[in-house]
């Protein structure tokens, strides 16, 4: 089989996006699976012999971890037809999906369409509802010319069905149990960070507005006020509003910066509840990086998120944008030790469930189904 995606984000950018295409492109090597990506030019270190065909890019202003590419086309045409690729899979809706989409239909290459961000949902968070109605219009406009849109949970595909987007099916997301879990806990980061003797919550993810980190910064100031130090926060990652949020927060807020292997290994496993405000999530990768590391979860009960989390079960869910019920749901996994110790040996149990190679298996069923339908359509015609 041979696989040609198309992204405008890409390593070494670290978000939900690039963390699958990374999983993808060692799925593929493992499989023999030939493939070849077209992304933005962002300065990676990557190895020249990787499949990649870089562009020109700029920021997007919105959204940065996704970038403005300036596709060749000539070039694409050209490396499309010496590829000759069976199915393209376009990972994002801008400049670069656009070009996947758009030589896909001239060469008769079927497509495929990924919808990971609810960028509609973001413009609220900057003032630009207005545009919402123009979002949701481009979205269908993109994703219906594909032969099918595949979103990372059920919560996101009643969304877009219900927005008008058709044709739609899963493309989960997977973990890796030997990367996270609880053996990575650490001591020795405890005590480097002044934690040891304290509870600790976590966030990992984009410091940015539409995260909600206003509803954790209101809880946890409150949680700060009632246990002193007894507790800490950490929070790990980076974004528009970081310098924002170190003023916002308590003084003995850690803030770690981007992270990632074993350094982000051992913070989730060194924590002790993971917290996670954003309403704005189709899955939410990092809610499972958590389970897999052994910690409790307390989640937004709005977005993809919910299809992993089970209120009770293996997490905590929040009323979205409450504060106060945030605050409340914190205090109760600290003060319930029972309820934490059922929570944590459920998250564990969910995680193993969860395996990459399974996601990316039903991943090539659905490759194999377009291009089986591709080929049955054309010897009609």
């Amino acid at each position: 089989m041979k696989v040609a995606l198309f992204t405008d984000t890409f390593l070494p950018q670290i978000n939900g996006v690039t963390n699958t295409l990374s999983k993808l492109m060692d799925y593929y090597k493992t499989k023999n699976i030939e493939y070849l990506i077209f992304a933005p030019d962002t300065y990676s270190n990557l190895d020249s012999n990787v499949n990649v065909e870089k562009f020109a890019s700029l920021k997007f202003i919105l959204y940065p971890e996704c970038r403005l590419s300036f596709p060749n086309i000539f070039r694409i045409k050209n490396t499309l037809l010496e590829f000759n690729p069976q199915v393209i899979h376009n990972i994002t809706e801008f400049n670069m999906g656009i070009a996947g989409l758009t030589y896909g239909k001239k060469l008769g290459i079927p497509t495929i369409s990924n919808y990971t961000t609810n960028f509609a949902d973001y413009l609220k968070y900057y003032n630009l509802n207005i545009f919402e109605n123009a979002a949701w219009n481009y979205m269908r406009w993109f994703h219906n010319q594909n032969d099918i849109t595949l979103c990372p949970s059920l919560e996101t595909l009643k969304l877009i069905n219900e927005k008008g987007i058709e044709h739609t099916g899963i493309f989960s997301r997977g973990i890796s149990t030997i990367q996270f879990n609880e053996n990575f806990r650490s001591i020795s980061l405890r005590k480097k960070f002044g934690i040891n003797d304290k509870i600790v919550l976590l966030y990992v993810g984009r410091i940015a507005v539409e995260k909600d980190i206003d509803i954790l910064a209101a809880a946890y100031n409150n949680i700060y006020n009632k246990y002193k130090n007894k507790v800490s926060l950490i929070i790990t990652g980076d974004g528009p509003e970081l310098e924002k949020y170190k003023r916002t927060f308590p003084k003995n807020t850690i803030f770690t910066g981007y992270k990632k292997g074993d350094e982000l290994s051992e913070i989730y496993a060194s924590s002790d509840i993971f917290v996670f405000p954003s309403p704005t999530e189709t899955f939410g990768n990092v809610v499972l990086e958590a389970m897999a590391s052994g910690i409790p979860v307390i989640a937004a009960n709005k977005g993809g998120v919910t299809d992993t989390v089970k209120n009770g079960v293996n997490g905590v869910l929040f009323n979205a944008g409450n504060s106060l019920d945030l605050e409340k749901k914190i205090i109760e996994l600290i003060e319930n030790a029972s309820l934490y110790n059922f929570l944590k040996s459920n998250t564990i149990l969910t995680a193993k469930e969860k395996s990459w190679n399974k996601v990316f298996d039903n991943l090539i069923c659905t490759y194999e189904n377009i291009i089986y339908r591709s080929q049955d359509n054309k010897e009609i015609s």
